[in-house]
């Protein structure tokens, strides 16, 4: 059976509460006939009587008691789930990128975002390499690379080169044994590009890349900053290593330099309909450019 209106439910609430027609309407503010047709309609939907009618009052028949109680937990519910809906807040933007980017360049100037745009929540994820990019369930995607290793639509933030990097002993190696004795003897650390960053850069260098020993993959960018504080390896890092360079933990080892690199993001398709996606992305450009 289907019972036609909501109202009904909720004019039958109020008229059993109030035990009261007359005081019915005042508190829904219709006329007293309006809201006893309503209930009258009501009892010949559900096939039972809701009141009965002695000495001029209304009493609740035990259907209608127990009409009442289940009704005020259902109704109640879904007048919740309603505002609910009409009411919610939207989902965060999710961005992948490498921690790295995040905590280097992107956390700083974040405040200005969140400042200007308040409403609009963001999520951080990892990502580690190029390749997931595409894969990723993200609205934004970012990620170090040179143009050519992404597959999926994007655009270039902004130009960061990298070379070689070491601690300082590894440092101190190369000024003893030279950089090409060295690097062919220390275990390489792979980047988002996995070893194709090596690759190239071993071109540059006019090096034999099949010489070099295995790669070590730390898949987490911070961590593999550490990792090469600690003398596990050499690792290829941009300018944002800088505080480390400035406080003697890294040395740049070359005047080799990855030029063609730099951050680049991807924006998933519907940027056009996503007011937040589009404000973010526009922010995010903006401030490549600034930087």
């Amino acid at each position: 059976m289907t019972i036609c209106s909501y109202d009904m439910l909720r004019t039958f609430q109020v008229v059993a509460q109030n035990l009261s027609m007359t005081a019915a309407a005042l508190q829904l503010n219709q006329s007293k006939g309006s809201v006893s047709y309503q209930i009258k309609t009501l009892e010949q939907q559900l096939g039972f009587t809701l009141f009965e009618r002695a000495n001029a009052r209304l009493h609740l028949t035990s259907e209608g008691r127990r009409l009442l109680k289940v009704s005020q937990v259902s109704l109640d519910q879904i007048d919740q789930e309603i505002e609910g809906l009409r009411y919610k807040e939207p989902a965060p933007l999710t961005i992948a990128l490498q921690t790295y980017f995040l905590s280097r360049w992107l956390s700083p100037r974040l405040m200005r975002f969140t400042a200007a745009h308040p409403e609009i929540g963001l999520r951080f994820v990892p990502l580690n390499f190029i390749g997931e990019m595409e894969s990723i369930d993200a609205d934004i995607s970012i990620c170090w690379a040179k143009e050519g290793m992404i597959d999926v639509p994007h655009q270039r933030l902004f130009a960061c080169p990298a070379c070689p990097t070491g601690n300082s002993n590894i440092a101190d190696r190369v000024r003893e044994e030279g950089l090409d004795n060295v690097i062919l003897s220390t275990p390489l650390l792979l980047d988002s590009s996995e070893s194709e960053g090596w690759q190239d850069w071993f071109g540059l260098a006019g090096l034999d890349f099949s010489q070099s020993q295995k790669g070590l993959s730390v898949a987490d960018s911070n961590s593999r900053v550490q990792s090469v504080i600690d003398g596990q390896g050499i690792a290829l890092w941009d300018q944002l290593v800088a505080p480390e360079v400035n406080s003697g933990h890294l040395q740049y080892l070359s005047d080799i330099w990855l030029d063609e690199y730099g951050y680049y993001v991807h924006a998933k398709e519907g940027i056009a309909e996503n007011k937040a996606l589009r404000l973010f992305l526009d922010w995010l450009i903006a401030e490549s450019v600034a930087s």
